[in-house]
């Protein structure tokens, strides 16, 4: 069994599938053991040298209603991908997703994402100086642009699950206040749609307030954006 998705390609699922699985690169999350399997990520570079990232699985499966017997992770995140750049939300390019079973039942599965060029994972946009270089307004709009990327998220009922600050990265260009500020959300393993907004809303902001580093005043600035985009109040925000 395969399920595949790849741009513009017009080579064979099981080809594709067996091509990337070839290609080998620097480990940036060594494989580990954990949901009955193995999974891992590599840094590889595509046919055009463009910078990709691997995510290689064996038997590494979650299980849910629809699927009781397991399905791998990879197939979640291909379909969280999907669903979170209908809504508008930043998310890394999918470039193949593929999954297979041998005759034992024995999950093998591929995530290939293009890299976030010019991103930065947003504690190491502070660490760097981002907010003196860039000062108050702009971090205010970095801010803005994050809650309102959450609330269109959680508005379409999906729940990253996973939402710690290292899992936001940001792009910020420009010079001084004229710099335009982007935000993607990584790591999209855990996500998937809750019967309410609200509740994939509440999962998500008050896992992001205990894993974040944020004073009291900026997030008391990141609670009024988001609760105005998301256009209610969310019980443990401020």
């Amino acid at each position: 069994m395969a399920v595949e998705y790849v741009a513009g390609s017009h080579v064979a699922p099981e080809e594709r599938f067996d091509y990337f699985w070839r290609q080998q690169g620097e480990w940036v999350e060594e494989p580990n053991r954990r949901r009955g399997g193995e999974s891992g990520v590599q840094r590889v570079i595509g046919t055009n040298g463009r910078l990709l990232y691997s995510k290689r699985q064996t038997g590494h499966t979650y299980r849910s209603w629809l699927h009781p017997f397991g399905r791998p992770t990879v197939l979640r995140e291909r379909d969280a991908l999907r669903g979170l750049r209908l809504l508008n939300v930043g998310v890394p390019e999918l470039v193949f997703c593929g999954a297979r079973r041998d005759p034992e039942y024995q999950w093998t599965a591929l995530l290939v994402t293009a890299s976030l060029d010019g991103f930065d994972e947003i504690d190491n946009w502070y660490a760097a100086g981002g907010r003196e270089q860039y000062g108050e307004r702009v971090h205010e709009r970095l801010l803005q642009e994050l809650a309102q990327t959450l609330a269109r998220m959680h508005k379409g009922r999906w729940q990253h699950g996973c939402l710690y600050s290292k899992h936001i990265f940001v792009r910020v260009c420009g010079e001084g206040e004229e710099a335009t500020v982007e935000v993607a959300l990584l790591d999209l393993e855990k996500c998937r749609q809750r019967l309410t907004a609200r509740r994939a809303a509440a999962h998500d902001m008050q896992q992001l307030r205990r894993h974040s580093s944020w004073n009291a005043a900026d997030w008391q600035k990141l609670s009024y954006f988001y609760e105005t985009a998301f256009g209610s109040a969310i019980k443990g925000l401020t």
